[in-house]
């Protein structure tokens, strides 16, 4: 903590009387303690093994075989999604969304029927329309992204990616939550992004809520190579900080209020280390202030340029020779995307880092709305207020959270029960948020005050 923050406590400035007395949970809440400890490694290590089975996962790939193929694996995916839907009393809502896509001219020489393999948990409040997605692509590739037929077994980039969302699917159903969570294999990853293309597209057509989306890419490996570095504690999760499909609008109030560092996706990838912090014992999130790794992209991007928020998690030190690679042994080292390569253990805590996000996400109340800083007179406080949410829940209060302007976490959070905080705090200093949280304490994602007269 901060010395400003020090002296403010010691002060008792902390303590003012606009504050409730009466505040939400702040320990962990045991359910999701509970299905957190439900995920098995045995399940992940055996659908990895499974996925692996069908030689190749290659997007232009047969799609007729029953054992080879993406085709074969795509079947494969919706009826494991059918059996924990079986599980859960039918309420799991398992499709194949299939579309075509048209040879570009650069990774699809033919056209190709694709299929993005969904499992939706439907929310238990009819008037709660938020809607979470996690996803992990269900392709793979080798060296040369065009041979369709060689054996790319893809075991970490994705089928780990795959089978945590298999695994979440399969917990989670069990469980109710007021919002919609969809589950969901994207194929084309490889070829071009093209079933989170497809995805974010109909969301955006369709007008879905979507307040979240988690990309699962290549997050089942602890040991990186050049150099070599075993870290089986953490994970990284890429945000992007200025949004995709920013508008000038939105560009001149983000240059008004130096909020770079606070893009929706930004406040999301703090919220899961803050989560994972609570639910997953000895594993940290890893904040990379980068859209993706250098120079790359994964299936969060498509949602990016829809507007939507949208982060990345990927083990923190890559593979190279265990990613995109033919089969292969050259003096004396081993080279191809095998299952041996991986480290289940630590998939399994990645996997529980989804987990806590989602449930505190889907089981919070929405968001505040129309947040904002008073700015009519000039004082060293900060007067904010808000509106409640439009639906879903009705939160038991607000949290405020506070910061220094340098500091890359939240440093301080404020219960209030009204719709109203004044704080005695400088706005020059410190960047604040609003979040709405249950009893329980839940949080929504943060809300940034825009100035208001």
């Amino acid at each position: 903590m901060s010395r400003s923050l020090l002296l403010l406590l010691g002060l008792g400035l902390l303590n003012t009387p606009v504050f409730a007395q009466t505040k939400p949970a702040t320990t962990p809440n045991p359910l999701i303690l509970q299905i957190v400890q439900q995920i098995s490694e045995k399940n992940l290590r055996d659908d990895v093994d499974k996925l692996v089975s069908f030689g190749t996962r290659h997007t232009l790939s047969d799609t007729k075989s029953k054992k080879r193929g993406i085709g074969a694996a795509r079947n494969w995916v919706e009826s494991e999604f059918r059996k924990y839907s079986k599980a859960s009393g039918g309420r799991l809502k398992v499709e194949q969304d299939t579309f075509t896509v048209k040879p570009d001219g650069r990774r699809i020489n033919a056209p190709v029927l694709m299929a993005n393999v969904m499992a939706t948990l439907p929310g238990t409040d009819p008037t709660d329309t938020r809607i979470f997605i996690v996803s992990g692509h269900i392709d793979s590739r080798v060296s040369d992204v065009m041979n369709a037929t060689a054996d790319a077994p893809g075991a970490n980039d994705d089928a780990s990616g795959t089978v945590a969302v298999m695994e979440l699917a399969r917990v989670m159903s069990q469980q109710q939550f007021p919002a919609t969570i969809i589950f969901v294999a994207v194929q084309g990853e490889e070829q071009g992004l093209y079933g989170s293309t497809h995805m974010a597209k109909r969301a955006k057509k369709e007008g879905w809520n979507l307040v979240a989306m988690l990309n699962n890419d290549i997050v089942g490996n602890s040991t990186g190579h050049d150099p070599t570095i075993k870290n089986t504690t953490q994970l990284r999760v890429l945000s992007e900080g200025i949004p995709a499909n920013e508008t000038p609008e939105q560009a001149r109030m983000r240059r008004t209020l130096s909020s770079e560092n606070d893009s929706p996706s930004r406040l999301l990838a703090r919220y899961a280390r803050e989560a994972t912090k609570q639910y997953v014992p000895g594993h940290e999130v890893v904040l990379v202030y980068r859209p993706d790794r250098f120079l790359r992209g994964g299936d969060h991007t498509p949602f990016n340029q829809q507007g939507f928020t949208a982060v990345r998690f990927t083990e923190v030190n890559e593979d190279f020779r265990h990613q995109h690679q033919d089969l292969r042994t050259e003096n004396g080292e081993e080279y191809g995307d095998l299952a041996k390569f991986m480290d289940f253990a630590y998939l399994r805590q990645n996997t529980g880092v989804n987990l806590a996000t989602l449930a505190n996400l889907a089981l919070a109340p929405a968001a505040p709305r129309n947040v904002g800083v008073l700015t009519a007179k000039l004082t060293n406080r900060t007067e904010l207020q808000w509106e409640a949410p439009a639906a879903g829940e009705k939160p038991a209060g607000y949290y405020v959270l506070m910061r220094e302007t340098s500091a890359p976490e939240w440093q301080q959070k404020f219960f209030v029960t009204d719709l109203k905080a004044d704080l005695p705090f400088n706005k020059d200093n410190f960047i604040f948020g609003v979040v709405s949280v249950d009893a329980e304490g839940h949080e929504s994602l943060p809300v940034l005050p825009v100035p208001v007269r």
